[in-house]
C-alpha cells in the first residue's frame, strides 16, 4: 500500500481482506481470546508470538486502524489510545521516568501543558518550556544532561503557531533524544512530520481524523528511525532487560522499527489500560476514509473566514498561517504547502468581555470545547480549555484572555461569514 498515493491509503490502508472476508474492518467486540493450550498463550505473554489475549493490550480492530495511520504518516508502527492526552502521555512516559527532563514548546494545547508541567512533574519528570520561535542557540540552552525528549505541536492549539520541525529535530538529535510532534491539526494530509525529522508523531484522533465528534481517541506513530541503542544510557527502559517480560530488551529484540510501540503496548498499556474501544476504532476508520476529501474544505473555509475577519474593524488580530500577514506564513509555506487546518483564532476589541459578548450572538457556530469537527464551533480558551493557566502562562503560550478560537466546519463559507458578520454587528 506504500506504493499508492495518500488519498488511496486513507480509503484502503491498514486492512486488506482475504477471499470471502468482510470488506469493511470487522469490529472485534470481545474482551478476550481463546487458545487451545496454555503453551500457545504463554508465547504471547513472553512476546515470542504475535496474537491477542486481552483487549486491554491489543485488539484486531484497533490494530487495523493503527496500521492505516502508520501508513498515512509514513511510520513503521503505531498504536491507538483512549484519547489524544493518553497518546501524548504514553509517548513521553515510554522514554521518561522519575529524574528525566523534557524540552517542550510553550505553545501547545492547555491540557498537554498541564500534563507535562503539573501531572508529570508529580512523577518526578521536569520540563523546560521554550518558544516555538526560539533560535537554535536558545533551544540548545534548554537541554540538560537528563533531557530525554523534545515535544511540540505542528500547529499549536489554539495559538496556531507553526513549529519549525526541521530545526527542533536537528537540535534534539544533536542531544541524542527523539523529537515528538503532535500532528493533530494538520493531519498527515497536510503535513507529515516524520519527513522533516520527527521521530514520534501523536494525534488526538477525536479531531479531524474522526471528523464528526463521534469517538474519542488517540494514536502514536513511531518513525522507526531513531537509534535507541546508540543512546542506550539515556533509554534504559528500551535498552536494558525488562524483568516483567523475562528480561527482554526491546531495542535488541524488536529493533528500531518495533521497540518503541512494543514497549508502549506491552508495558504501559498493560499497566495503565488506556485502550481505545473497538467501536471507537471502527468509527475512527470511517472518518479516515474521507479525511483527504474533508481537509481541503476545512482549509478553504478557514481561509475565507480569516480573510473576512482580518478586514473587520472590530477585530484587532487574526491568527491563520494562510494569511500573508501572519508571522508564520513563510514557515507554513514550507511545512504546510496545501494549507494548515480549519481553525482560526482572533482577538476582538474589548478583550475577554468582547469575546464573551460576541460568542453569545452566534447562531450557526456552536460554543463547544470541541474542535476540528464537520460542524463549526468556537470557544474562548481562557475561560474553558486553558482556564487552569495563569494570565502570564496564557501570554507565553500565545493565548491572550480575549482570544476566540473558531473551528470552521464543512458548511458553506458564505453562511459562516454571514454568522460572523451579524454577531460582530451586535458587539
Amino acid at each position: 500500500m506504500s506504493d499508492y498515493q495518500l488519498n488511496t491509503r486513507c480509503v484502503q490502508g491498514g486492512y486488506r481482506p482475504g477471499n470471502g472476508e468482510p470488506r469493511q474492518i470487522p469490529i472485534v467486540q470481545s474482551t478476550t481470546f481463546k487458545y487451545d493450550t496454555s503453551e500457545d498463550m504463554g508465547k504471547l505473554f513472553d512476546l515470542e508470538a504475535e496474537g491477542y489475549f486481552y483487549t486491554r493490550l491489543q485488539n484486531p480492530t484497533n490494530d487495523y486502524v493503527a496500521a492505516k495511520i502508520a501508513e498515512l504518516e509514513g511510520g513503521a508502527a503505531a498504536m491507538l489510545t483512549s484519547s489524544g492526552q493518553a497518546a501524548n502521555f504514553f509517548a513521553l512516559f515510554n522514554i521518561c521516568q522519575c529524574g528525566s527532563h523534557i524540552v517542550a514548546s510553550s505553545s501547545i494545547y492547555g491540557g498537554t501543558f498541564n500534563l507535562i508541567a503539573v501531572t508529570m512533574a508529580k512523577m518526578g519528570v521536569e520540563v523546560t518550556f521554550v518558544s516555538p520561535d526560539a533560535t537554535e542557540e536558545e533551544l540548545h540552552e534548554a537541554f540538560q544532561e537528563n533531557t530525554r525528549a523534545m515535544f511540540g505541536e505542528t500547529i499549536a492549539n489554539p495559538a496556531l503557531t507553526v513549529l519549525d520541525i526541521e530545526l527542533f529535530a536537528k537540535v534534539a538529535h544533536e542531544h541524542g533524544v527523539p523529537l515528538i510532534v503532535d500532528n493533530t491539526f494538520p493531519t498527515p494530509v497536510n503535513c507529515r512530520p516524520i519527513e522533516w525529522g520527527a521521530d514520534i508523531v501523536t494525534h488526538s484522533t477525536t479531531k479531524y481524523m474522526d471528523g464528526h465528534g463521534a469517538a474519542v481517541g488517540g494514536a502514536i506513530v513511531d518513525s522507526g528511525k531513531f537509534d535507541w541503542m546508540a543512546h542506550a544510557d539515556k533509554f534504559p527502559g528500551l535498552c536494558t532487560p525488562d524483568d516483567s517480560y523475562h528480561g527482554i530488551t526491546y531495542a535488541e529484540k524488536f529493533g528500531k522499527e518495533g521497540a518503541f510501540i512494543t514497549k508502549a503496548t506491552a508495558q504501559l498499556m498493560r499497566d495503565l489500560g488506556c485502550i481505545q474501544s473497538p467501536q471507537h476504532a471502527f468509527i475512527l476508520n470511517l472518518g479516515l476514509e474521507s479525511l483527504h476529501v474533508r481537509m481541503p474544505r476545512h482549509v478553504e473555509n478557514a481561509q475565507a473566514v480569516a480573510e473576512f475577519l482580518e478586514k473587520h474593524p472590530k477585530v484587532t488580530k487574526v491568527n491563520y498561517s494562510g494569511l500573508p500577514s501572519d508571522r508564520y506564513y513563510e514557515r507554513a509555506k514550507k511545512y504546510l504547502p496545501k494549507g494548515g487546518c480549519g481553525v482560526v483564532s482572533f482577538e476582538l476589541k474589548g478583550g475577554r468581555a468582547g469575546a464573551e459578548a460576541f460568542m453569545k450572538e452566534l447562531k450557526l457556530a456552536a460554543i463547544e470545547t470541541h474542535v476540528a469537527d464537520a460542524r463549526t464551533c468556537c470557544l474562548n480558551p481562557a475561560t474553558s480549555t486553558h482556564r487552569q493557566m495563569t494570565d502570564e502562562q496564557l501570554e507565553a503560550a500565545g493565548i491572550p484572555a480575549g482570544l476566540v478560537r473558531m473551528s470552521c466546519g464543512l458548511e458553506d463559507q458564505r453562511d459562516l461569514i454571514g454568522d460572523l458578520e451579524q454577531a460582530l454587528e451586535k458587539v
